[in-house]
């Protein structure tokens, strides 16, 4: 039975790598390589570690590979955010079919600062610096 349980485990785990490798060579820009990378990959890795932990039902293997997974989750979304944005910066171009570029016009390019838009509410237009202390 635990057999049953560690093949389907990894074979779940292997099947979201596989997706993750045909998605970078079937998207068809850098953001959504980097997108389908970060979830397909990290999720299949994540899923082959934690088969590896039940097979051996060792507490040293099983630390490991809990503290791998949680690196692992930790960082790749990190990762794939810095290296999304280091690509917008240099001016990577989107796919041509897609709709919206909702950062264009919001980054100032000398300080790589993102620019907000205040919203209308009372709340967002008070000058808090000016409030007496009570």
């Amino acid at each position: 039975m635990i057999d049953i349980i560690i093949g389907t485990i990894a074979t779940f785990g292997a099947l979201f790598v596989l997706l993750a490798a045909i998605g970078i060579v079937r998207m068809p820009d850098t953001y959504l390589r980097i997108s389908v990378t970060t979830k397909a990959a990290t999720l299949g890795v994540g899923l082959v570690l934690l088969s590896t932990t039940v097979y051996f039902s060792n507490a040293d293997v099983t630390s490991q590979a809990f503290v791998i997974i949680l690196f692992l989750f930790l960082t790749a979304p990190v990762s794939a955010h810095l290296i999304g944005r280091a690509s917008y910066f240099i001016g990577v171009k989107l796919w041509d079919k897609s709709v919206v570029d909702e950062l264009r016009g919001k980054y100032q390019k000398n300080t790589h600062i993102l620019k907000s838009v205040v919203d209308d509410t009372p709340e967002d237009n008070v000058d808090h610096s000016k409030m007496k202390d009570k």
